[in-house]
């Protein structure tokens, strides 16, 4: 009998943790694969969610999954370290040395041999060269940074309450850089945050001195949405206070604000830079082919271009979408998880002999959360049977539609049983904790 065949995904995000539940259920339990994830953190926390951590509405150790317990359950191994390179000769996925609470390495850098390697390790986001962006900005590309910036925001809140902070001190200005999802559903976080900390008690703060401006270099919102979903987010965001600036491109950054391209300087002590992503820079090393943006490019079978052996999903992939925008499938979680189903299946039937099955998009639309207060977004007719075109939808619908997306990423992971006590657990969390991370 012949050994099985060694499956590594790098990359334990939306779509590489649901490929490797996948393959573990299908063919690592027949014996047919030996499936292994690889990711530098021992947990998961769904991107989408980040913008939520951050602002502190969100605990991210409420929504997480330990990634060891989850392997154990779904018959796949998992592997703790940071990829730093592919010996795409030999086979094998080189790893750094994983490093302790104070930074220091436990144990030396390894190597998982590998007969296919599928690369999901997502996107980070870009500066585009832009001065003084990485030492003035804030980040939500992981649930660190996220973290980082609840705390940091919290902290100045705290410092506005003891020490007085005077109305409209630049130190409550948070200027977000961006005007797609993360920085459209981050600024109507942040202004239910203000109003929810005033109502538990920080009462020297008004509401109103925190000041919200959203900076975005297309002259709409959203610009990869439709028009009319562009404009209802901004007509929303205005009604709240948000400042949106469209049409207005940042030309520097300072330890005290943004400088645009009319000249105009923005005062602010926060800045969150959300404006682009690009591929993780290690994909630079691997000598595939990679995209403008630095993502991989790879087949419509998810292969790159270069090696059959390796595959590649998620933000990190720029697979061909002939019909879409630019040619490309674009970086959503709803790509991901589509990509992540096709490849479990195409995988599985290449080990019985079968040909590798071509990925196409079907896009059932996007939604944008707008925090409690409304949401909007669109269904596209193939989600809506015969209907042609799109259906525009906002309010309470829409924000349940948003919230059944990451329910479905869940039904994924664990299946239908266990995500429905999930959704009760949460119901019931939701009505004994706070409503706000407040340490």
């Amino acid at each position: 009998m012949s050994a099985p065949h060694r499956i590594v995904v790098v990359g334990g995000g939306a779509g590489g943790l649901e490929l490797a539940t996948r393959l573990g259920h299908g063919p690592g339990r027949a014996g047919r694969a030996e499936v292994t994830l690889v990711d530098p953190t021992l947990t998961h926390l769904w991107k989408p969610l980040l913008h939520e951590v951050a602002a502190g509405t969100l605990d991210s150790h409420d929504d997480d999954l330990d990634f060891l317990a989850h392997a154990h359950r779904h018959g796949f191994a998992f592997r703790l370290g940071a990829m730093t390179g592919l010996d795409r000769e030999r086979r094998a996925v080189q790893l750094a040395p994983v490093p302790d609470a104070d930074g220091e390495p436990i144990g030396p850098p390894r190597e998982i041999l590998y007969d296919t390697v599928v690369i999901a390790i997502g996107s980070v986001t870009d500066d585009f060269g832009v001065p003084g962006v990485r030492e003035h900005c804030r980040f939500l590309d992981t649930r660190a940074q996220a973290d980082a910036f609840q705390h940091a925001l919290l902290s100045r809140f705290l410092r506005a309450q003891i020490g007085g902070t005077p109305a409209a001190s630049p130190s409550l200005t948070v200027a977000i850089v961006g005007g797609g999802a993360t920085g459209v559903e981050l600024a109507a976080e942040l202004h239910h945050v203000a109003h929810r900390l005033v109502a538990y008690g920080l009462d020297r703060i008004n509401p109103n001195d925190i000041r919200l401006v959203l900076v975005e270099a297309a002259e709409r919102l959203l610009p990869a949405a439709a028009e009319r979903v562009s404009h209802l987010a901004e007509r929303e965001l205005r009604g709240l206070g948000v400042e949106v600036r469209t049409g207005t491109r940042v030309t520097e950054v300072t330890k005290d604000g943004l400088v645009t391209g009319a000249g105009e300087y923005i005062p602010a002590g926060t800045c969150v830079w959300a404006a682009g992503i690009r591929g993780p820079e290690v994909l630079a090393g691997l000598d595939l082919e990679r995209d403008r943006g630095g993502r991989l490019v790879v087949r419509e079978t998810l292969q790159a271009t270069r090696d059959a052996a390796v595959f590649a999903l998620g933000d990190c992939a720029a697979c061909p979408w002939p019909t879409g925008p630019g040619g490309q499938a674009p970086p959503t979680a709803q790509v991901a998880h589509q990509q992540a189903l096709l490849l479990s299946r195409s995988l599985a039937g290449h080990l019985r002999g079968r040909p590798l099955l071509p990925f196409a998009f079907h896009n059932y639309g996007a939604m944008v959360s707008l925090s409690e207060y409304t949401a909007v977004g669109t269904l596209m007719g193939n989600l809506l049977g015969r209907l042609k075109g799109s259906v525009m939808i906002e309010g309470w619908i829409a924000r349940m539609t948003y919230r059944l997306l990451y329910r479905k990423h869940q039904r994924a992971l664990h299946g239908t049983p266990r995500t429905a006590l999930m959704m009760l657990a949460d119901w019931v969390s939701h009505r004994v904790h706070a409503r706000l991370k407040l340490h």
